[in-house]
């Protein structure tokens, strides 16, 4: 027993508490139906199957993992074993199942708790360390089978491994109830952006700012039916000077030439420099591609038709960059549109209507022409009136951002909760230990090694011994040269 764990506990091997890769008994009926489970049905955050599929076991015996009710299942190839894929196998068809060929298998001997076992393997500790002893080829790491059976594990006495289990369960599921809550937050603030920039879009937003306007006696440029007053329908073609498509010039992380954008650096209405890529472009290329403030940049073809339309405005760190031939540059005429609300029209769903409507799939590819985004149609309210739109659409996206920060940290928090209480449950800090529970009680308890002692006795009473030479089947002695004395 080692010191530093709780009294009556005990360190050993996953091995020496289960069989690690059992398979079925050969003599059982192939016609038997049995549970089939591949690994899309193996959670990552839950001991419970999300479901289960039934086969003839004689379709499914060769060539798959085999497991029964109890067994303890664990993902062995990236990434899926990073992610925490793991399980416990009940409720199968006839105590069977059978599944996909990359996991290991855990079969608890008697006295060993199966969802004791679960949690910690599924615990980050423990997948960080097979993660460590990956063995194979880029795409294709598996945990391998030593590190399983030799990997170390506290053991409490089999009573209180139930009560570190019903604990961690509890906490677990307050925690999971958290995150559920939680998981809510990001579909709420998608709407909220949605809404004010419809919102920004249809007047609404600054119909107060419109009221106070008229009674400073401003007077509207124009009434019209089609939008709030001051408000008139145009086109892109309307109020830009120039429209372009990017350079078909192959690119590299090599830091040489022009900086180019591409795709992956449209987000979020802004210009993310993650991922960049050069070019060494034509002096003539260049001049034509080069982008200055106020730019804004389009996405004019990707297999995701929701990605087609996107835009971004060009910023001041961005001036001088070039952009690759997937996008579109469109430049503002600055008389009669700020860049910044051309931008917030581009990404309304009014707008997003009329792209996905357009965007045309070729091959998979989904497009969208330079005559499509010059006949994009919205309202162009009067200058002034954008500015104040774009101010107040950025306090409330900032806001937003704010709340999906909080959000990220608190969820980030509960993570580590969970963590928490796992290495907590496996230092014995969750639930009175076994020895302080007979003291108080008066009575004995199996240790841990006590415990051990008793699995090692029936797996030695239990295992077949070899057969010695003069016991082996003469045709067996025949080949392995051993005279026959007939």
């Amino acid at each position: 027993m080692n010191d530093e764990l709780p009294e009556g506990w005990a360190r050993t091997t996953l091995a020496e508490i289960a069989v690690v890769n059992p398979r079925h008994p050969r003599d059982l009926d192939n016609t038997l139906m049995v549970t089939f489970v591949p690994m899309p049905l193996v959670s990552e955050s839950d001991w419970k199957l999300k479901a289960t599929q039934e086969r003839p076991l004689q379709e499914v015996r060769t060539g798959y993992t085999q497991f029964a009710d109890g067994d303890v299942l664990f993902a062995k190839i990236t990434p899926c074993m990073e992610n925490g894929k793991a399980a416990v196998a009940t409720n199968l068809r006839n105590g069977l199942g059978c599944g996909t060929t990359e996991l290991h298998v855990l079969r608890p001997h008697l006295g060993i708790d199966a969802t004791y076992l679960y949690h910690f393997i599924h615990q980050e500790s423990f997948r960080r360390e097979a993660a460590n002893n990956f063995t194979g080829t880029a795409g294709q790491l598996r945990v391998p089978v030593d590190f399983i059976r030799t990997a170390e594990i506290p053991l409490p006495p089999s009573a209180e491994q139930r009560r570190v289990v019903a604990q961690v369960e509890t906490i677990l599921a307050k925690a999971r109830s958290s995150q559920e809550r939680l998981e809510k937050i990001p579909a709420i603030i998608k709407r909220f952006r949605q809404a004010v920039l419809a919102a920004a879009c249809n007047g609404q937003l600054t119909a107060d700012w419109r009221s106070e306007q008229r009674s400073r006696g401003v007077n509207d440029k124009v009434s019209g039916e089609d939008g709030p007053s001051g408000w008139r329908p145009v086109c892109v073609s309307d109020v830009i000077e120039d429209l372009k498509y990017g350079t078909a010039q192959k690119c590299s992380y090599e830091k040489r030439g022009a900086p180019v954008l591409r795709i992956p650096n449209v987000a979020n209405g802004s210009i993310d420099h993650t991922d960049l890529k050069y070019a060494v472009l034509p002096p003539r290329e260049l001049e034509s591609l080069r982008l200055v403030p106020g730019d804004i940049l389009i996405i004019r073809s990707n297999g995701s038709v929701s990605l087609v339309g996107r835009p971004a405005l060009v910023r001041k760190q961005e001036a001088g960059f070039a952009y690759a031939g997937y996008l579109i540059r469109i430049r503002p005429r600055r008389t009669v549109i700020e860049p910044g609300f051309l931008n917030l029209v581009l990404g309304s769903q009014d707008v997003r209507v009329q792209i996905e409507l357009e965007a045309r799939s070729t091959s998979g590819v989904n497009n969208i022409n330079s005559e499509e985004v010059r006949a994009l149609e919205f309202l162009l309210p009067p200058l002034d009136e954008q500015n104040e739109i774009i101010r107040r659409v950025d306090a409330m996206f900032k806001l937003a951002g704010r709340l999906q920060a909080r959000y990220e940290k608190a969820s980030a928090q509960v993570a580590r909760l969970t963590q928490s209480v796992l290495a907590r449950a496996f230092r014995g800090e969750l639930v009175p230990t076994e020895a302080e529970l007979s003291r108080r009680e008066g009575r004995e308890y199996e240790t841990a090694a006590q415990l051990l002692e008793r699995i090692t006795a029936a797996r030695e009473s239990t295992r077949q011994p070899r057969p010695g030479p003069s016991e082996r089947p003469r045709a067996a002695r025949r080949r392995r040269g051993t005279p026959t004395h007939a």
